[in-house]
């Protein structure tokens, strides 16, 4: 049995009718996984309560009190932007520490069993740097979920994969310093939010950059993942692969310009599963309805 760690909370972060970022995106993932033909592999968990668990001493980890309390107040007042893409409905708050909490019990399910999680969750987490949210991003999920895995038992190494077609600026920020977590991601460039470039390595040598230019397919993708991704995940050897999952970089997605089709991030997921079989799936960008559900399909099927 797989978990999928979701709660329709996860809905209840409103963004306006218009919004990419909207709550019908997991809808359309949720129908999609119960109409596959394995839908009773599946185990759907509800994520831990924020009133039950901890979560804030591990946002303030990573986040700045004044941004955390900023985002509160916001919401407390029905809500607002923190800027332009980035909106804050009166629940938002409460569903991103939500968010927080699932990434987190993903990080349990994988050390307890040794085997895949998914985490279908939002609001999504890659772009969120420490002191501001941006890019639909609220609280930046991967890299919490980073940090709260190093303190577990035998956990030493933490690896981070985003293949969202834009690149995770707040991840790899706030990880870059840190010689216990690598950071690889790939993603269209020239595209949001201008950052990404290849000559960024991390101050331990533990960040690697795949720029692809607009209109690459599955023929530039996987030989970036044979010669780049796979060897320098192999030589980090993570106790746990985090995987940013965006699937924006569909050809059918109306925010980019990269042509992958479905399928492929299932193979992207058979190179990953060949390094661990501790892998942590966690939602971040996606927003043609149909590819979206149809690429984590492609996604899970490998795990089971």
């Amino acid at each position: 049995m797989l978990p999928i760690i979701y709660s329709d909370a996860f809905l209840l972060h409103e963004t306006g009718s218009f919004h990419p970022e909207k709550p019908a995106r997991l809808t359309a993932i949720k129908n999609a996984l119960k109409s596959a033909p394995w839908a009773d592999q599946l185990d759907w968990r509800s994520p831990t309560p924020i009133e039950t668990r901890p979560v804030m001493p591990h946002v303030q980890q990573v986040h700045t009190q004044r941004y955390i309390e900023g985002v509160q107040r916001l919401a407390k007042r029905g809500g607002g932007y923190i800027d332009a893409d980035t909106p804050v409905s009166a629940q938002t708050y409460d569903v991103a520490l939500l968010a927080v909490s699932a990434w987190m019990d993903g990080v349990d399910r994988v050390l307890a069993t040794n085997n895949p999680a998914f985490v279908l969750a939002r609001p999504p987490g890659h772009h969120a740097v420490s002191e501001v949210g941006m890019g639909f991003c609220i609280f930046s999920n991967a890299a919490i979920a980073a940090h709260y895995a190093l303190e577990q038992s035998g956990v030493d190494r933490v690896a981070i994969l985003d293949w969202d077609v834009h690149h995770g600026n707040g991840t790899q920020a706030i990880v870059e310093k840190h010689p216990q977590i690598a950071y690889c991601s790939l993603h269209e460039s020239p595209q949001y939010p201008g950052t990404g470039a290849e000559h960024e390595r991390g101050l331990h040598n533990n960040v690697l950059n795949v720029p692809m230019p607009p209109g690459s397919t599955m023929a530039d993708y996987e030989p970036a993942f044979i010669q780049k991704v796979m060897p320098f995940l192999t030589r980090f050897q993570p106790d746990l692969l985090i995987i940013s999952a965006g699937y924006d970089a569909n050809h059918a997605d109306p925010l980019a310009g990269i042509s992958l089709k479905p399928d492929d991030f299932g193979v992207f997921t058979r190179y990953c599963l060949a390094l661990t079989r501790r892998l942590l799936f966690g939602l971040e960008g996606g927003y043609d309805l149909e590819a979206i559900g149809r690429s984590v399909v492609a996604t899970i099927e490998q795990c089971l």
